[in-house]
């Protein structure tokens, strides 16, 4: 009797207690008001702040590079006029300065008139042309490729032949803030071949500005940046090398002792002027202030002037309330869409 009736019923009465529970914690028994506990909120927003230290600081560009073969170097006519001798065969070895073809340039000049003034006759002698000769020379040492023949017309500039260096270079592009980086850069760089030799140094650095594409690049990856420069430096004619592999290409553009540094975050601006918010004392509002820029090495930056050694700065640069609004005549917020154009 007990086991059929009782036992089922207290089962059911429990069940019944737990659900009208639930119920109450779902609705007001979660409400617990911060008077009801005695509980005060404490917490407070603070914004991190750094001292700027002194260390010596490196600016060091690695570059992602491959090895390339130099290009032709063309050999032009300096002469209008027409080939009168080949003086090497197409596929010759030369020098820097081989004399490579002749043009012969021809230009008629006006008889001469002559008038007898007893008889008044008039005598009429031929002059030859006045003959121009010049010796076209190779501009580098290298592999000639020729096609020119010989008694082919050519006009001053004309390419004649082409010279094959037979170097290697090594090349890589640059992003905007690595040309930054590398103003002033010397003409040297250490380089590491993938699967090569120990690292070398390349010499004759040259740094210019990125090819623009023939046609409309493809979309980039979200976070990419367009290379803005490109970057050669020339292999050593004793490293064995070959076209097509990879390499880093490691730039040393200054080292600075004892310099006043702070975290590359707490800077609006990378390059000869910049702005730091210093914090005066504990609590003070921070005090946006103009410095003067240094070397960096992509986390710290030097400090040249505006600011002491053990001045606080805040860690990351403020980020303005504005609520999202935009004013039309501010041009810092100023936006097209929202403007009109």
């Amino acid at each position: 009797m007990v086991r059929r009736y009782v036992f089922p019923a207290l089962r059911i009465l429990i069940w019944a207690v737990i659900a009208v529970a639930l119920v109450r914690i779902a609705f007001a028994g979660a409400d617990v008001s911060a008077e009801a506990t005695g509980a005060v909120p404490t917490g407070e927003v603070v914004e991190p702040t750094v001292e700027a230290t002194a260390t010596t600081i490196t600016n060091a560009v690695t570059v992602r590079a491959s090895v390339v073969a130099d290009p032709a170097v063309p050999v032009r006519a300096t002469l209008a006029g027409t080939v009168s001798k080949l003086l090497v065969e197409n596929g010759a070895r030369v020098e820097v300065g081989t004399p490579v073809l002749e043009i012969r340039q021809e230009t008629p000049q006006d008889p001469l008139t002559k008038t007898d003034p007893e008889t008044g006759e008039v005598t009429v002698t031929e002059r030859k042309p006045k003959v121009v000769v010049e010796t076209v020379k190779a501009p580098v040492g290298g592999t000639l490729s020729l096609p020119t023949l010989k008694d082919q017309i050519l006009s001053v500039g004309d390419t004649v032949g082409q010279v094959s260096p037979g170097t290697l270079s090594v090349s890589g592009n640059l992003t905007p803030d690595q040309q930054y980086r590398l103003v002033g850069a010397p003409t040297e760089a250490q380089v590491t071949l993938k699967g090569g030799p120990a690292p070398f140094t390349c010499t004759g650095l040259r740094i210019g500005a990125a090819a623009q594409p023939a046609a409309p690049a493809e979309p980039e990856q979200e976070g990419a940046t367009a290379p803005s420069g490109t970057v050669v430096c020339a292999l050593p004619g004793d490293v064995t090398a070959f076209p097509g592999l990879g390499a880093d290409l490691e730039i040393v553009n200054g080292t600075a002792a004892d310099a006043v540094v702070v975290p590359v975050t707490a800077v609006q601006g990378t390059v000869q002027r910049g702005n730091v918010w210093v914090v005066a004392s504990e609590g003070a509002e921070p005090e946006q202030r103009e410095v003067g820029l240094g070397l960096t090495d992509g986390e710290v930056v030097q400090i040249t002037e505006g600011l002491a050694l053990g001045d606080q700065v805040l860690e990351f640069i403020p980020v303005p309330d504005d609520d999202g609004k935009v004013d039309c005549e501010d041009p810092a917020t100023y936006d097209p869409a929202v403007c009109g154009g």
